[in-house]
């Protein structure tokens, strides 16, 4: 064998050694850097406190599998997360809640893993969830905290008494989003779920002024509430109104115009199917506040044309709200987006025993509308509207028993000829500022053929 030939098989033998070495590397880099890949960091941890629970937001760099374990003598949640880290620092962490003491680290049960620790004050039951990216959020881990104790002893509805006189209307003001749903966000940055709140805070102080009236919240905070739960808590305050209150979002920055809304009537079958099959599980009180009627007293074939006929109600007179509250609000907002209201398969407006609207206060999207809401007087001259478009309905439509029935429903006058507003104020026995009051007039001119309400005689 020539010098030549070994000097070209040791070189042949050198590559071959080297390409197994180069292949060996690759395969460990890869493997290593699937690894990384799937580990998650923990970046932040957001605490949100309502009247019931408290939820916990882990901000991850990527969706992550966990386990929980309660541990009591202390009470804590433990959150086990695999091939994770935190970069966050526990100790710094903001934590609203009165149900959680601190967030800390401890020993996971295998190497590599992230074990988290929420110390509690007290026991509570966890339920989790995964959140996907969404706008400026990431993947998120959520855990809601549920106080054991107010698990057990949940808020029974308050039933009116059997010979209450003259109460008062209840309305529901629901503020949209809440929480970890921020809803449309503005060019300046304000969220939709600060704006309605501020909104729906305003529209329950001009409701209360009104003597007869009585406006409540569903969420009084910045948290979540499922769609059913808002509803619930309107029931539970046994509302004769519910309000849904928003702010609209677009990707153009042009669209504008506030709106009102109500359930489509292709919403109503699915709804009248849900009230169905839960009153399987339990009694369902049908026609709200007034009404003695349960559904457990019917068969299956009657419930259903009773919830069929109590939609139908619903609807129709959720619509005859609409328009007052469209007609008015469109004296005051620059721009409704359309000149009627509007319909859409809404969850939170499938209320057969509650009628219900939900109002677009605008485009928070659009500079000038966003500008218009972040200002207190505007959002001031807002609700008033609204509130002057259910007032304005109640006063015709009053439900028996209220004080709104025993002042405003009476006689409708047609104005004849000869008529002036002191004569037909004598003739009834009232005052012209009762008249003048009940029927929103601002001089005492009346005309041939106009109707007036006629209040009761103090």
């Amino acid at each position: 064998m020539t010098k030549r030939t070994k000097s070209i098989r040791r070189h042949d033998v050198w590559l071959k050694n080297l390409k197994t070495v180069l292949l060996t590397s690759t395969v460990t880099a890869c493997a290593l850097f699937s690894v990384i890949s799937n580990a998650a960091v923990v970046k932040s941890m957001r605490f949100w406190q309502s009247p019931e629970s408290t939820r916990v937001v882990i901000d991850l760099s990527t969706a992550v599998k966990h386990e929980i374990k309660i541990l009591s003598n202390p009470h804590r949640i433990v959150i086990d997360i695999p091939e994770s880290s935190v970069i966050v620092d526990l100790k710094e962490l903001e934590i609203k809640s009165d149900l959680i003491k601190k967030v800390r680290q401890s020993k996971p049960v295998k190497a590599g893993d992230l074990r988290l620790v929420l110390d509690l004050n007290k026991a509570a039951s966890p339920k989790s969830f995964s959140l996907k990216p969404y706008q400026d959020y990431g993947d998120r881990l959520v855990i809601d905290l549920f106080d054991q104790k107010s698990e057990v002893a949940k808020p029974q509805p308050k039933v009116a008494p059997e010979k209450e006189l003259q109460r008062d209307i209840v309305i529901a003001i629901d503020a949209g989003h809440g929480g970890e749903d921020p809803g449309a966000l503005g060019p300046t940055g304000s969220r939709e779920k600060d704006v309605v709140l501020r909104l729906s805070k305003q529209l329950v102080d001009v409701i209360n002024k009104e003597k007869g009236l009585k406006a409540v919240l569903t969420r009084t905070g910045d948290y979540y509430l499922v769609h059913r739960k808002r509803t619930d808590i309107a029931r539970n305050h046994r509302a004769d109104l519910f309000v849904s209150v928003h702010a609209d979002g677009f990707k153009s920055p042009r669209a504008r115009g506030a709106s009102v809304w109500i359930l489509n009537p292709r919403g109503q079958k699915s709804e009248v199917a849900r009230w169905m099959k839960l009153q399987e599980e339990k009694s369902e009180l049908l026609g709200g506040v007034d009404s003695k009627i349960t559904l457990s007293d019917y068969d299956s074939s009657v419930r259903s044309v009773l919830l069929d006929l109590q939609m139908d109600n619903s609807i129709a007179e959720s619509m005859s709200i609409a328009k007052n509250v469209h007609g008015a609000m469109q004296r005051v907002a620059p721009k409704m987006h359309k000149p009627h209201v509007e319909e859409n398969n809404l969850l939170v407006l499938k209320n057969p025993d509650i009628p219900s609207i939900l109002v677009e206060s605008g485009f928070i999207s659009n500079p000038q509308e966003e500008k218009l809401l972040k200002s207190k007087n505007y959002r001031l001259k807002l609700a008033t509207a609204v509130k002057d478009g259910i007032k304005n309905y109640f006063k015709s439509n009053a439900p028996d028993g209220t004080y709104y029935a025993a002042r405003y429903r009476q006689n409708i006058y047609r104005v004849q000829r000869g008529d002036s507003l002191s004569k037909v104020a004598h003739r009834f026995d009232v005052s012209i500022k009762e008249i003048k009051v009940a029927n929103s007039l601002k001089s005492n001119t009346v005309r041939i053929g106009q109707k007036l309400i006629i209040p009761s005689a103090n």
